[in-house]
């Protein structure tokens, strides 16, 4: 990725020097650049010497794994490097080490920024959607190549913007990568649905995520999904099978999206869509033991529910559609929930409807759906929840119905939907005017006398549940 970048960089008319522990990396990089244009870039194989070749005051982005590599990188290129030079860490950081590296940098009279990247080693070459946060003043520095560089959206403009102080870089990258999870469990999970319940081939489920890559679902990730479904796999003898089929169900993560979900809780900020897709993360991993347990049920006498489905399938496929509109909205609303609430503890004046546009292009939750978030914002800067914007709430409850239909169908299918049924637990949540929480409350104050609120007068109350309980017994 950090090559691409840089091949970016050079392509778009601006001199760089690269440089990287491994010198074979660096070679291969001059090679790339030599042919595919004679681009202006330049390898070194020492610290030393690449830090002394950067114009002053000197920029260096950096794209290393997160944590301890990121403070030896520093160290190592800081050695050589003047007050009023500045590091970009363009990695999946952690953004309270990025705001404890720019007070350490400030010491050393260093300019430090932390930007999120995204769009993968594809968005990096062509244009990646950028999310820089820190010092405003090496921000403004490195605009104009930013600009350039990043994927660029007609009627929008280039996908970067200075996102704000301190960490905010980082943090929105992070909140990007958490929806991201999202997003792919939601599509997994209408595949699951349509594949189990509706018994639809490769070749059909291609068709249909091409087909809903024409409308509302028009994204990078329903794209590449299209995609995968029409890929045969060149390891079977008789050229038969798809590649996606023998893909073991086992997802790996980075962090990011556990940072997210950490951070919900932190903030109080439900983000039940998220959380279940790290969880069927978690889950997916435990390979072994889901065997295990298919044997053990299947022996005890667990039914096939899944042979006892008889479905429409043009119905179903309906269906699943706008269930996976419906719930993404929800994923959407919760993750930009967790940015506002972020933005109003660290101060940071984060714009939702900016970083809406910024995600339109180059990055791989980037989808036409974006473009309706923006003026959802646009139109009020302080919507409390994108599910009660007029527009939305009015495309929800004209999915609704398909949206139920879709998750009872995979309940008494034995379909495990947890993404889309989470969405749909937290739209009934947030519409009802009285949820059963004054139970929980009433509880909460009888084993531990927790106090509760009344709903006809003011100020806080305490019931000696207990006793009153036991003299009603005798």
């Amino acid at each position: 990725m950090g090559q691409n970048l840089a091949l970016n960089i050079a392509e778009k008319g601006f001199p760089i020097s690269v440089y990287n522990r491994t010198t074979s990396k660096v070679d291969e990089t001059v090679e790339r650049a030599k042919r595919e244009g004679n681009l202006p870039l330049y390898g070194f194989h020492d610290p030393e010497s690449f830090v002394n070749s950067i114009q002053k005051p000197r920029v260096i982005v950096m794209l290393v794994k997160a944590g301890a590599p990121v403070d030896d990188t520093i160290k190592t290129l800081s050695a050589y490097m003047e007050k009023g030079d500045c590091i970009i860490d363009g990695g999946n950081e952690w953004y309270e080490n990025t705001e404890r590296r720019q007070k350490a940098m400030l010491e050393k009279g260093l300019l430090y920024l932390g930007m999120g990247v995204s769009g993968g080693e594809e968005g990096a070459r062509n244009g990646p959607s950028m999310m820089p946060g820190g010092s405003f003043e090496v921000y403004k520095y490195i605009e104009d190549i930013l600009l350039k560089v990043a994927a660029q959206v007609p009627d929008s403009g280039p996908c970067v913007t200075y996102i704000g102080e301190g960490g905010s870089g980082n943090f929105v990258k992070m909140v990007h990568n958490g929806i991201e999870y999202g997003d792919m469990q939601l599509i997994a999970e209408a595949y699951d649905v349509l594949k189990s319940v509706g018994k639809l081939s490769n070749e059909e489920l291609h068709h249909v995520f091409t087909e809903w890559n024409k409308g509302e679902l028009l994204s990078f990730l329903v794209e590449i999904t299209a995609d995968i479904f029409g890929i045969k796999d060149d390891k079977d003898d008789k050229g038969e099978g798809y590649l996606v089929d023998k893909v073991l169900d086992k997802t790996g993560m980075k962090g990011t999206g556990k940072w997210t979900v950490q951070q919900a809780a932190d903030l109080s900020i439900a983000a039940p869509t998220i959380a279940s897709s790290l969880d069927a993360r978690f889950l997916s991993g435990l390979k072994e033991e889901r065997v295990q347990a298919a044997e053990v049920f299947k022996s005890g006498g667990f039914s096939d529910i899944l042979s006892e489905q008889v479905v429409d399938k043009e119905k179903l496929i309906d269906d699943v559609r706008k269930a996976l509109y419906a719930s993404k909205i929800c994923s959407y609303a919760q993750g930009m929930n967790l940015i506002r609430a972020k933005s109003v503890e660290k101060g940071w004046g984060l714009k939702l409807g900016e970083l809406a546009r910024i995600w339109k292009g180059g990055c791989i939750i980037r989808a036409v759906f974006l473009d309706r978030i923006k003026k959802a914002y646009d139109r009020n800067p302080e919507l409390s929840n994108l599910l009660v914007d007029p527009e939305f709430a009015k495309e929800i409850i004209e999915r609704q119905t398909a949206w139920r239909r879709v998750v009872c169908l995979a309940v008494s299918s034995g379909v495990s939907t947890p993404g889309m049924s989470s969405s749909l637990a937290y739209f009934d949540s947030y519409r009802r005017e009285r949820l059963p929480a004054n139970l929980v409350q009433a509880q909460r104050d009888y084993f531990g006398a927790h106090t509760y609120e009344r709903t006809d007068m003011e100020g806080s109350f305490h019931t000696e549940w207990f006793k009153i309980a036991r003299q009603s017994k005798y």
